[in-house]
């Protein structure tokens, strides 16, 4: 039987008109291990993502995908939880839990069986996955190689049928990722799971490969064995080939009539079967220098440091030297200590002992302008921390605030790095909404805008395919030529011995040895390249492919002369010039009119609750609050759940509600100590104006409710959620008729007055009424007197919020709506 069948799939995300896939049609066999592979952006993540449709991005969507027979949008989600698991890239964002047992526990808790079967398959998976001796440890204690097993874990647990893999090793060393590959092959191979999987590191995945599927600007090219799917990639000069392995690679360029090798061991038979039928020359590989000409850019002298005064010591009597124009690549496993060293060049973290100098100069003694202002140039590990606007385009433009460089300078820096980095159709995309490879790249071409002389580079190719690692190399080596000094911390063993100058091994906080490339690996057994492992026994001497086809008289192949061309970008330029906006400012015209959910909602909130508030006043003696309050937040709910009437809802949506009311109410209380000075009112009026006058009114009324359990529940909560609901339903209402603007000082006006004429106008009187007293005209008018101070701090403190949070709410607002597709307001 098929695990998957999909049929003439195509999608595409909100407001983009590019396909993410294109009428993809696929069949996976049980028992299969599927690699899909292909450039960043190709749309290999959107299609793993279709495969789990509570993991299915929103979008525009035909076609059919069917798990084991059956249409996947009707097979109901605890059969998806239990029978088809799902491993993301990061091994951080997946794991929920602060112990391992817990962690494997946790989905068989959710769903529900009983304690004695989740000690039985707990301690089963345990001891299959060789995870006994840190069984009890808590997840912060792990290893990255242990956090990504502790997750494949955590989902075999379940029993899965099928196991989705995306790019699990991208953040692994080599060893720790040869061990988590093998255990896939286990899983496999033991228990008949179908594994699809998504990579770009091919040397072992391959080679364990029934099939490979080739993705490309979201077609699959080709679906067949590894070795034929080599043959159609090197045949049609695609970019892909040079992902294959190197067996693969250095036998295409050698002319022999024996059989394609896919492992080492096979290119090890190869290369002797080859050496007795052939009379090829073996020449020795040119030895490389190691480029130590120029004046030194990076020192570090017997540099110590720890994070706390009592924790072990992370960095040990690290000492390196850098000159300009040379590649210093640092290689080792995860936790040794790498991106911690690297945080002390950048001036992120100051050792406790020893030297940091940067161009001659102590780091102490230079400002930060002078070291983030050109001198030094720092690409972290994850390239998120980098992006702050809502554009790649607005991101690349930050770089140049405060620089007092033309704009035409400007535009030709920005279209330079464009090119360079292939960033010319994701330019008007969010950065968050990119592909691992495209938002490394977009973070590499913020860097290199600074044009720095120092470039720190923190695991610069995960994420990246095959294609641009090549062009990437191409990039660091004209920065060298150029002076600049690059220091790169990296996994990517063969990257590293294709283009550092010098490689150095990172073990227990200090650097254990360095040497050119050509020193470095052949001196290593595991630490080196597949071309080393295949060929040393013939050329001790060989590193990478290039030098074994050259030592046995092939032909180098030009690495972009048999690349396809790259498709133009579909920008013009004035969509490149002028960005697009994500939210507007002002309801369009043609969706001014309000639905009948929204005038229902308005008969309740208007005549309704003010009845449901009056009856407790006057038959209940204001004595039912509780049951008051509670009747007001069920009568709320009514318009609110009509949103949902045409379809079933989504957790998210219900999560993106629940946290404004959340926000809301710790807003509250932060300010509890200034009376009056709150942000509830300007939290339900970003709510409205975003998502609806209903989900704004819902907001208002849930914070009243919830927040009055820290401020106390009396009389006044109902009264408190009416005031609250009514201005965010208001605003909603108003927004979508299109009199109230999302600018600043429309915002603000707005909050103002109703905080003051509508929140007071009815706190007041109630104040009154909640007496035991017969009200009097007088009583009323002394209520609005007294409350007039506390009036005008509560219209301020709004006015104050929504000046500094509306804008930056709305936004993000705006890009959950999107990308999710929730609550239209």
């Amino acid at each position: 039987m098929e695990a998957f069948a999909i049929e003439n799939l195509t999608f595409s995300y909100p407001d983009n008109d590019k396909l993410a896939l294109d009428n993809i049609s696929l069949k996976i066999q049980q028992g299969e291990f599927i690699t899909l592979c292909g450039k960043s952006g190709c749309g290999k993540s959107t299609l793993l993502r279709h495969f789990k449709t509570v993991l299915t991005p929103h979008g525009q969507r035909s076609g059919m995908v069917r798990f084991e027979g059956a249409d996947l949008g009707t097979v109901d989600t605890r059969t998806q939880s239990s029978r088809i698991g799902f491993v993301f890239q990061s091994p951080d964002n997946q794991i929920v839990t602060d112990k391992v047992w817990h962690e494997l526990a946790f989905g068989l808790e959710s769903l529900g069986y009983r304690t004695p079967a989740i000690r039985l398959k707990v301690a089963e998976i345990a001891n299959f996955f060789g995870m006994q001796t840190w069984f009890h440890k808590s997840v912060t204690e792990l290893s990255g190689g242990q956090k990504q097993l502790l997750n494949l874990a955590s989902v075999m647990v379940m029993q899965p049928s099928v196991l989705i893999l995306d790019e699990p090793t991208s953040q692994l060393d080599p060893i720790a990722a040869s061990d988590f590959l093998n255990t896939l092959v286990k899983v496999n191979r033991e228990l008949g799971t179908t594994i699809i999987i998504s990579e770009h590191r091919l040397e072992e995945l391959l080679p364990v490969s029934d099939k490979v599927a080739i993705l490309d600007n979201g077609k699959v090219i080709t679906v067949d064995t590894p070795r034929n799917v080599s043959k159609v990639l090197k045949e049609t000069k695609d970019a892909m080939f040079f992902a294959m392995p190197a067996p693969m690679r250095i036998y295409s360029h050698i002319p022999n009539d024996l059989e394609c090798p896919i492992t080492v061991r096979e290119g090890r038979k190869w290369l002797d079967d080859l050496a007795q039928t052939s009379h090829f020359i073996i020449t020795t590989p040119e030895k490389k220098q190691t480029n130590k000409t120029g004046k030194v850019a990076v020192e570090l002298k017997e540099t110590w440091f720890r994070y706390e005064k009592t924790a072990p010591d992370i960095v040990k009597g690290l000492s390196i030297s850098v000159h300009s124009g040379e590649i210093y690549a640092i290689l080792g496993g995860n936790g040794a200590g790498k991106t911690t060293a690297l945080s002390l060049i950048a001036g992120l973290k100051k050792p406790y002992r020893g030297v940091v100098k940067l161009g001659g100069k102590k780091i102490q003694d230079l400002s930060d302008h002078e070291k983030y202002g050109g001198l030094l140039g720092v690409l972290p590990q994850n390239p998120q921390t980098l992006f702050v606007s809502k554009t790649v385009e607005a991101d690349l433009r930050e770089m140049f605030i405060g620089r007092n460089v033309n704009k035409e300078v400007v535009q030709e820096k920005i279209e330079q790095v464009t090119e360079l980095c292939e960033l010319g159709g994701l330019l008007q995309s969010h950065p968050y909404d990119l592909s691992g490879g495209e938002q490394q790249r977009a973070a590499l071409a913020k860097i290199l805008l600074l044009e720095p002389e120092i470039l720190l580079l923190d695991e610069p190719t995960k994420g990246l395919d095959n294609h641009f690692k090549l062009k990437f190399g191409d990039i660091l080596h004209s920065l060298r030529l150029a002076g600049t000094s690059i220091i790169m911390v990296s996994h990517d063993v063969e990257f590293c011995a294709s283009y550092a100058d010098t490689c150095a091994m990172f073990f227990d906080g200090k650097i254990v040895s360095e040497g050119t490339p050509k020193e470095f690996f052949t001196g290593n057994s595991f630490y080196t390249t597949a071309a080393s492992r295949m060929s040393r026994h013939l050329l001790p001497s060989a590193v990478t492919t290039e030098d074994v086809i050259k030592a046995l008289g092939g032909t180098v192949p030009e690495r972009h002369s048999n690349i396809r061309k790259l498709p133009e970008s579909r920008l013009t330029k004035k969509e490149t010039d002028t960005p697009k906006s994500d939210a507007t400012d002002q309801t369009p015209m043609d969706k001014r009119k309000l639905s009948q959910r929204t005038i229902l909602a308005s008969f309740i909130i208007l005549l309704i609750i003010p009845l449901t508030i009056w009856f407790g006043i006057y038959y209940l003696n204001d004595r039912k609050y509780y049951f008051i309050s509670l009747l007001v937040i069920l009568e709320t709910m009514l318009p609110f759940v009509m949103l949902f009437e045409s379809r079933k809802p989504q957790a998210r949506e219900l999560i993106v509600i629940a946290v404004l009311c959340a926000i809301a109410v710790a807003g509250r209380a932060a300010f509890f100590m200034v009376p009056q000075f709150k942000p509830v009112v300007a939290m339900v009026i970003i709510a409205g104006v975003c998502l609806g006058a209903e989900a704004g009114f819902l907001v208002g009324v849930v914070t009243g409710f919830v927040s009055n359990f820290f401020f106390g529940q009396g009389p006044w909560t109902p009264w408190q959620m009416f005031a609250f609901g009514i201005i965010g339903f208001l605003a909603g209402v108003l927004f979508k008729k299109g009199i109230l603007r999302r600018n600043k000082a429309a915002l603000c006006i707005f909050g103002g007055l109703t905080t003051f004429f509508i929140y007071g106008g009815l706190l007041n009187p109630a104040s009154v009424l909640m007496s035991p007293v017969q009200p009097t005209k007088e009583m009323f008018l002394l209520a609005y007197l007294q409350g007039i101070p506390f009036d005008l701090i509560h219209a301020v403190s709004t006015v104050i919020f929504l000046y500094f949070i509306a804008k930056p709410m709305l936004s993000k607002l705006d890009r959950i709506k999107l990308k999710y597709g929730l609550i239209d307001s």
